[in-house]
C-alpha cells in the first residue's frame, strides 16, 4: 500500500502536504553563505525639547533606548529583548554582534511530515555570538543582572597567570537615602503632570527612567503603579468636558510609558491580571469619556459626516480621520460603535445613488463612474479605514452599483456597445461584472420561494410539485457541467473557517438546501472531483471550520449517492485519523531513542488514491528538516516496508519567530516564504536570482512568494525598485522598520487565481473516469449476455458508440460476422 506524508512545522509550522506513492529523500541544502556582522542599532533619545537637556549623569543602556524609540512610534510597541552593554568606569560601548533576523519557533509541522523545530541551545563553553540573533535576546548575565564595572575584582587562578576582571554582583543592595521614595515620586508626578498639561519637563528624562528603576528594584513597583494610575485618572476626570470636545491626546501615554517603561517591563509583565501602561490610559478614557453615549454618537457623527463630505467631492483633513479612526480601535470599540453605522451609510448612499445614475447616464459611462467609486473606497482603506472593513465595504458598493444593476445594464447597453464595436467599453463591463459574484445563493432563495409559493397556494399539490422539480432539473442542466462545480465552491465557501456568517443549526440547514439542489444536477462525478479537491486543503490546511459539518456533509452524500460514492472522501478523513495514531507512536519513538533536541515533529500520512494529485516540487531545505525527514523516514519504513513516501512541499506552512526594531512578532507564513526569510538570516541584500538560486523555488512561485512579503499588506521585506510586481533585476532586503499591531501576523501567500486551464484539467479527468466506467459496464453486460444486438446495447448513442469502437480495438469484444448488429464479448 502506498502513503504519502504531509509535513508540519508548529511554532514553526511547516505543514507539507503530501501524495502517496513515492520516495522522501532528504533534498540537499545550499552552502549559506558566512554570516554577517552589523552593528546593534544606536537608539536616539525619545524628547527633543531643548529644554530639557541636561548633561548626562548615567547611559541608559541601549535596549531600554530602543523600547522608548519605539513607544514613541507607536502605542502598541514591544519589545522583548533585554540587550545589555558593556560598561567600564570611563567609558561605554556598544556590542556589535552577528545576528539571525528570523528563527523557527518552537514547532515544527510537516504534510507527510508535521514538525516542530526550536533553534538548540548555546553551549555555555562556547561563544554563541556566532549564532546570535538581532532578534533573539541579546547577551545576560547568568543571574539576569547586567554586570557592573563597580563591583569587578581581581583575581588569578594560578601564579604567573593572566590576570582576569571578574564580575560580580552586590551581596546585599544599598539602602534607599531617607525620603527618596517621596521625594522622587514627586518628582515623578510632576514630570508625569508636566506631560499632561503639554508643558516643560524640569528634569531630564533619563534621570527620571533611572528613578523609577531604582524604585522598582526596592519593591516599590505596586504602590508606584497604583500612584501613576491615580494621577492619570484624575487628570481624565478634570478634563472630562475637554476630552468630550477635541479628541483625546494618545501621545500622553506614549510619553509617559517612556518614563515608566521599567516598571511596564517588569512588574506589570509579570502581572497578567494588570493592564500596561497603555493599555490602562485606554481603560481609563474608555470608561470616563467615551463609554458616554452622547460623546460616542457625536464623535461618530462627525467622522461619518467628514467621510461623506469626502464622496461628494470635498477635500477634507485625512490625517484627523485616520487618527479619530486609530484611537477607536485602540479603544476596542471601531467595529461596534463606527464600522456598523459606516456599512449601513454605505449602503443608503450607493443604493440611491445607483438608482439616480442608471436613469440619468448611459451604459458607458455609469460604468467609469463604478468603476472609480471601487478605486475610492479601496483609497480610504489603506489610508484611514481599519483593514478589517475592506471586504464588506467593498461587497457593499458592488452590491449596490453592480449586483443590483446587473439585468438592467446589460438589456440596457450590451447590444450597442457590440454594434459599435466599443472594445475598451466591453473589457470594463466584463472587469466589473466578473465582481458579483452568486448564482448559487440565488438560486437556493428562488426555490425556497417556489416551494411556499407551492405549499401556501396550491396545497402541496402533486402535480405543482413534479412540474416545479423537472423544470429544475430541465434549466440547472442546460449548461451541463458548470453547475455541479459551482455548487461545490459554494459548499467549499460555507466549510471553510473564514466563514463566520451562520451558526452550525444555520449552516446545517443551508447544507440539507444545497443537498436539493444537488439532486437536480447531472454530473454528480463533477461534483465530486472539486468537491475532493477543495475538502483536501481544507483539512491539510487546516482552514475547516467544522469536523461535524464535514462528517455531516459526507455522510448526506452517501445517504444520496451510495457508498461508492463518498469511499475516497471517507479515506482522506481516515487518513488524517491514523496520522495521529503514528504520531503517538513516533512521539514514543523519540523519547525512547533519546534523540537530542527539542523538535517535536507531527506528520500526516496520505494514501495516494483518496487525495488530489500535486505537482511534486524539490525545494533545498534546511538542514534541520532534512535531518527530521530521515529520522521520520527511518521510523516509518521500518514499520511499513515495502512502502513510498513522497514530501509535498507546496502545502507547506510555518510559524517564524522574529525581532525588530520594535519588538517580537510571530509570522505564520508558508513553507516557500520561510525558506526566503531564513536567508536574511545569513545576508543584508539578496537579488531575485540569488534567491531562486539558493531556495530551489520555482519562478512564478517564487515571484508570488516576493510579492506577498514586499509588496502585501505585512511587508516583511523591502523590494528595490518599489513597484507591485516582481520583475528580474529587482533587490530584497529585511525590514527592520516593519510595525503592526498583532503580535502574530498571518503572511497570505498569492495564490495564482485556478485558470481556465486548471479547471478543463479536472473535468477532463472526471471525462476520462467516465470512460472507464463506461466501459466496465459494457464489458459486464457482453459478459453476462455473451451475445447482443446493437439497439439493445446502445442506449446513450453519443458517449456509447465510441466505447463499444475503443472496446472492440482492445479485443473486449467484437461485431458479429454474420450480423453487423450484433456484437459477441471476448472471452
Amino acid at each position: 500500500m502506498h502513503g504519502a506524508l504531509a509535513p508540519s512545522i508548529g511554532q514553526a509550522r511547516i505543514q507539507l502536504a503530501s501524495t502517496a506513492a513515492a520516495y522522501c529523500k532528504g533534498l540537499p541544502s545550499p552552502n549559506p553563505p558566512p554570516p554577517a556582522q552589523e552593528p546593534r542599532p544606536t537608539a536616539s533619545d525619545v524628547h527633543n525639547d531643548s529644554s530639557l537637556t541636561s548633561p548626562k549623569k548615567r547611559k541608559i543602556n541601549s535596549s531600554q533606548k530602543e523600547d522608548i524609540d519605539s513607544v514613541s512610534a507607536s502605542p502598541k510597541a514591544t519589545c522583548n529583548s533585554s540587550t545589555t552593554t558593556s560598561c567600564s568606569s570611563s567609558h561605554q560601548q556598544q556590542q556589535q554582534h552577528i545576528s539571525k533576523k528570523f528563527r523557527f519557533e518552537d514547532p515544527l509541522n510537516l504534510i507527510g511530515l508535521d514538525v516542530k523545530m526550536a533553534e538548540e541551545p548555546c553551549n555555555p563553553a562556547e561563544s554563541c555570538s556566532k549564532a546570535r540573533s538581532v532578534f533573539l535576546p541579546s547577551g545576560h548575565h547568568a543571574n539576569g543582572l547586567t554586570k557592573s564595572a563597580g563591583s569587578a575584582t581581581f583575581s588569578n587562578s594560578k601564579p604567573g597567570a593572566t590576570k582576569k576582571l571578574v564580575i560580580k554582583n552586590f551581596r546585599e543592595k544599598p539602602k534607599l537615602p531617607e525620603n527618596y521614595t517621596n521625594e522622587t515620586w514627586q518628582k515623578l508626578k510632576e514630570a508625569v503632570e508636566a506631560i499632561q498639561n503639554s508643558t516643560s519637563i524640569k528634569y531630564n528624562l533619563e534621570e527620571l527612567y533611572q528613578a523609577v528603576e531604582n524604585l522598582c528594584s526596592h519593591k516599590i513597583s505596586a504602590k508606584l503603579y497604583k500612584q501613576l494610575r491615580v494621577v492619570c485618572e484624575d487628570h481624565i476626570k478634570a478634563q472630562i468636558e475637554q476630552f468630550r470636545e477635541y479628541p483625546f491626546p494618545c501621545y500622553i501615554f506614549i510619553m509617559i510609558r517612556s518614563i515608566f517603561l521599567f516598571l511596564d517591563r517588569t512588574y506589570v509583565l509579570q502581572n497578567s491580571m494588570l493592564p500596561s501602561i497603555w493599555d490602562m490610559g485606554l481603560e481609563l478614557f474608555r470608561f470616563y469619556i467615551i463609554s458616554d453615549l452622547k460623546v460616542q454618537s457625536k464623535t461618530i457623527d462627525g467622522i461619518l459626516l467628514l467621510i461623506e463630505q469626502e464622496r461628494s467631492g470635498e477635500a477634507v483633513d485625512r490625517s484627523l480621520l485616520r487618527s479619530l479612526l486609530s484611537m477607536l480601535s485602540d479603544l476596542q470599540i471601531y467595529q461596534d460603535s463606527f464600522e456598523q453605522r459606516f456599512l449601513e451609510e454605505t449602503n443608503r448612499l450607493y443604493a440611491a445613488e445607483g438608482q439616480r445614475l442608471m436613469q440619468e447616464r448611459e451604459v458607458p459611462e455609469y460604468l467609469h463612474h463604478v468603476n472609480k467609486r471601487l478605486e475610492e473606497e479601496a483609497d480610504r482603506v489603506i489610508t484611514y479605514l481599519d483593514q478589517s472593513t475592506q471586504k464588506p465595504l467593498i461587497a457593499t458598493v458592488e452590491k449596490q452599483l453592480l449586483g443590483e444593476h446587473l439585468s438592467a445594464t446589460l438589456q440596457k447597453g450590451l447590444n450597442n456597445l457590440l454594434d459599435e464595436n466599443r472594445i475598451q467599453d466591453l473589457s470594463l463591463l466584463y472587469q466589473l461584472f466578473s465582481r458579483v459574484r452568486g448564482g448559487v445563493q440565488e438560486l437556493l432563495d428562488f426555490k425556497d420561494k417556489v416551494d411556499h409559493i407551492i405549499d401556501v397556494c396550491f396545497m402541496k399539490n402533486e402535480k405543482f410539485v413534479n412540474g416545479m422539480k423537472e423544470a429544475f432539473e430541465t434549466f440547472i442542466n442546460k449548461r451541463p457541467n458548470k453547475p455541479a462545480e459551482l455548487i461545490a465552491k459554494y459548499v467549499d465557501s460555507k466549510l471553510r473557517a473564514g466563514n463566520k456568517e451562520a451558526t452550525d443549526e444555520e449552516l446545517e440547514k443551508m447544507l440539507d438546501k444545497i443537498m436539493i439542489i444537488f439532486r437536480f444536477i447531472y454530473g454528480k462525478d463533477v461534483f465530486e472531483a472539486f468537491y475532493k479537491k477543495d475538502l483536501a486543503k481544507r483539512l491539510l490546511v487546516g482552514k475547516s471550520a467544522s469536523v461535524d459539518a464535514e462528517k455531516s456533509m459526507l455522510s448526506k452524500l452517501k445517504h444520496e449517492c451510495g457508498a461508492a460514492f463518498t469511499s475516497k472522501l471517507e479515506g482522506m478523513f481516515k487518513d488524517m485519523e491514523l496520522s495521529k495514531d503514528i504520531m503517538v507512536q513516533f512521539k514514543q519513538h523519540m523519547q525512547c531513542q533519546n534523540i537530542p533536541g527539542n523538535i517535536e515533529l507531527t506528520v500526516n500520512i496520505l494514501t495516494m488514491g483518496y487525495w488530489p494529485t500535486y505537482v511534486p516540487m524539490e525545494v533545498h531545505l534546511p538542514p534541520e528538516m532534512v535531518k527530521l525527514q530521515e529520522i521520520f523516514k527511518t521510523f516509518y519504513l521500518g514499520k511499513h516496508s515495502g512502502r513510498k513516501l513522497q514530501w509535498q512541499s507546496t502545502l507547506g506552512h510555518c510559524v517564524l519567530k522574529a525581532e525588530f526594531k520594535e519588538g517580537k512578532k510571530e509570522l505564520q507564513v508558508s513553507l516557500f516564504q520561510t525558506l526566503v526569510l531564513l536567508m536574511f538570516n545569513e545576508g543584508e541584500e539578496f537579488s531575485l536570482e540569488d534567491i531562486k538560486l539558493a531556495t530551489g523555488i520555482e519562478d512564478g512561485e517564487l515571484r508570488r512568494t516576493l510579492q506577498s512579503l514586499a509588496c502585501g499588506k505585512a511587508r516583511v521585506l523591502t523590494k528595490i525598485p518599489k513597484s507591485k510586481d516582481v520583475e528580474d533585476g529587482d533587490k530584497f532586503s529585511c525590514n527592520d522598520d516593519f510595525r503592526h499591531k498583532l503580535f502574530r501576523i498571518k503572511i497570505n501567500q498569492i495564490q495564482m487565481k485556478e485558470t481556465v486551464e486548471e479547471q478543463a484539467s479536472t473535468t477532463e479527468r472526471v471525462f476520462q473516469d467516465r470512460q472507464y466506467q463506461i466501459d466496465a459496464a459494457i464489458v459486464r453486460i457482453m459478459k453476462m449476455r455473451k451475445t447482443l444486438s446493437h439497439n439493445l446495447l446502445v442506449s446513450e448513442p453519443a458517449d456509447l458508440k465510441k466505447r463499444i469502437e475503443s472496446l472492440i480495438d482492445r479485443d473486449y469484444m467484437e461485431r458479429d460476422k454474420e450480423n453487423p448488429n450484433q456484437y459477441n464479448y471476448v472471452a
